[in-house]
């Protein structure tokens, strides 16, 4: 069964809440063979079940219980986070994102320095000289496309690097409408998607990301007359004209989308490298990969996808959790990287692509493999310093008004611009 954890504070209430409560030690907590528990929050919904199978066999062959815990979907991870510290039962590894990371690591997580796996990426994050986040893997995203769907209309050879501009790219749609295939694109109406992963390259591909979202908080920056987000709406708009769902577009569902994708019934849809779980579950056809979102810009950004290490563990350094209980957790993660049957957990069972060099990645699946493709001649890098709520006030409040046409692209960029205007900055 999926544990859920229901949040009811913000993370700034974890300072507080944590010196207010007793020292439990463990004590509480069950335990396997060793008498010794550990938890684990995973907020990477879509392989909570191979999460979930990998624990039970871990906790067989090891002699720890593991616990999974999957992240509620309805409020932020950090929010879930404060409620475990406020309760003084914090979970032993918690998944993250890179944000927070930097904000929670003075107090909260263990120095990872001098574990074995550190020397195998360059991807871990360390604060104030501490390493506290461990990779969990390489993530990108952009368009995910079926070719054997596409070729089967056109007749040749589809290409990626052939349609980097919108206006190639619009062709290719208009062509694949005029084959027989009415609506095209799906898109992801989940607030994540949209506010996390699509808006956020307007951040991302801006020349200083950090300078252009500072500007965005001080209210100088406006958005309606920048070229970056005028390069992406105008492709957002495309994907709009063409979506199979635009009748009721902010209520399409993932798995119709990725069933749809994954038999061919539509060529595309934006999304990342962790999309191939949902697809998998379908009779997908052979031949999938992402390309870079096609823009008519000449930055180059058109060219490769953004993306880097995506979602961090950090370990629990509080006095709530025992030293037992951090050794089994310090064990776990040394598992994931040097253990053939953890490896085999990250690239098969999960489908992620390792962040760390020692890890064989020679059977990734189809959209992991074009991730790996890109990765090695650089991508565009992730911001991760968006403010905490970014996530659910753009992607759900704003753009999924803008999704279902709610809103026209002036009142997108005026509405975005208010936001931040009250927003919060991560510190970095």
């Amino acid at each position: 069964m999926k544990k859920r954890v229901v949040s009811l504070m913000l993370v700034g209430v974890i300072a507080l809440s944590l010196a207010a409560c007793g020292n439990n030690g463990g004590s509480t907590q069950g335990g396997s063979d060793s008498g010794v528990k550990i938890t684990i929050l995973n907020s990477k919904t879509e392989i909570q079940t191979q999460f979930e199978e990998m624990a039970e066999k871990y906790s067989e062959e090891k002699g720890v219980e593991v616990e999974v815990y999957n992240a509620d979907t309805d409020t932020t991870v950090a929010s879930q986070v404060a409620t475990q510290y406020a309760s003084g039962n914090p979970y032993t590894i918690t998944m993250v994102d890179a944000k927070d990371i930097y904000s929670l690591a003075d107090e909260y997580a263990y120095d990872l320095s001098n574990e074995d796996w550190a020397s195998h990426t360059t991807l871990g994050i360390t604060v104030n000289g501490k390493l506290a986040g461990f990779p969990v893997c390489v993530e990108a995203r952009g368009l995910i496309y079926n070719a054997d769907a596409i070729e089967a209309i056109t007749g040749e050879e589809f290409k990626p690097e052939n349609y980097t501009t919108l206006k190639d790219f619009t062709a290719l749609l208009d062509e694949l409408v005029a084959g027989g295939m009415e609506s095209p694109v799906g898109i992801l109406s989940e607030y994540w998607s949209l506010g996390a992963h699509y808006f956020a390259e307007v951040y991302e591909q801006q020349t200083d990301p950090d300078a252009f979202v500072n500007g965005l908080l001080a209210g100088t920056e406006d958005l309606d007359s920048n070229d970056k987000f005028n390069q992406l709406m105008d492709t957002f708009d495309t994907l709009k004209k063409y979506n199979y769902a635009k009748d009721s577009a902010a209520n399409a569902d993932r798995e119709e989308s990725s069933m749809k994708l994954a038999e061919g019934e539509i060529a595309f849809m934006f999304g990342g490298n962790w999309d191939w779980s949902v697809i998998n579950q379908y009779d997908y056809t052979e031949n999938m990969g992402i390309m870079p979102v096609p823009e008519d810009t000449t930055d180059g950004t058109n060219t490769t996808l953004v993306g880097g290490g995506s979602k961090y563990f950090f370990v629990d350094s509080s006095d709530s959790t025992s030293d037992d209980q951090r050794k089994a957790a310090l064990d776990f993660l040394n598992w994931l990287v040097s253990d053939e049957e953890g490896n085999t957990f990250l690239t098969e069972s999960c489908a992620l692509v390792p962040a760390f060099d020692n890890i064989d990645a020679a059977s990734l699946d189809p959209l992991s493999s074009s991730v790996k493709s890109y990765s090695d001649s650089g991508l565009i890098a992730n911001y991760n310093f968006l403010p905490d709520d970014h996530m659910t006030v753009v992607g759900q409040e704003i753009m999924q008004k803008y999704l279902d046409d709610v809103i026209d692209r002036a009142e997108l960029a005026s509405q975005v611009e208010e936001y931040f205007k009250g927003a919060t900055a991560i510190p970095h």
